[in-house]
């Protein structure tokens, strides 16, 4: 058995600006298109794409599985977070006591009537223990910052407390490596491109 892949690229830029989105759903932005256009430019050999029913994952990945001929899959497990009364708002439009609050303990904060992280992190780690186990050999899985940073945290062994100290820019693109039993999975690279 030889190691498997999965390769995380984070949706470009979107309409309306840097907000917190989780089931609010802006497009890209023409520019966000080719943000993504140019993280898969040198598209790898690529077994299937996964991808959050979300707009900006989604039109993106529907294109790039046509042009390939790739198996793809829309899953809501693959979402962003539910941020709950701050959904679609600006941090500028949120109150400082609270937004403060959510930076400085983002695991115990939760924004009123969001997703808790606990969660949200179960939700993402019951994918990656899907994805971890398949017999694909290099999935492409279009999502969300938030999964990104769970997923990337969790092979690291990193503390929950530092998802948010993980910078996930629009269209990067982050590889990890799933080598067969016992081995480890691994942080292969994380890239930006802009």
């Amino acid at each position: 058995m030889s190691d498997r892949f999965l390769d995380l690229l984070r949706h470009g830029e979107v309409q309306g600006g840097a907000r917190f989105r989780g089931g609010h759903d802006d497009p890209l932005t023409a520019h966000g298109w080719d943000q993504m256009s140019r993280a898969t430019a040198n598209a790898a050999d690529w077994t299937g794409i996964l991808c959050s029913p979300s707009q900006r994952c989604a039109d993106f990945a529907r294109r790039l599985a046509e042009t390939h001929g790739l198996p793809l899959r829309m899953d809501t497990a693959f979402g962003e977070r539910d941020f709950g009364a701050w959904e679609g708002l600006a941090a500028h439009q949120i109150p400082a006591d609270q937004l403060t609050r959510f930076w400085d303990d983002p695991v115990s904060y939760t924004p009123p009537g969001a997703e808790t992280f606990p969660a949200f992190r179960e939700r993402v780690l019951n994918v990656w223990n899907a994805l971890s186990s398949s017999d694909d050999s290099h999935v492409l899985l279009i999502t969300h910052g938030g999964v990104i940073r769970v997923l990337v945290a969790e092979v690291l062994r990193m503390p929950d407390e530092a998802c948010l100290l993980f910078e996930v820019p629009p269209a990067s693109l982050t590889r990890l490596r799933i080598p067969p039993p016992p081995g480890r999975p691994s942080l292969v690279f994380h890239r930006d491109v802009r």
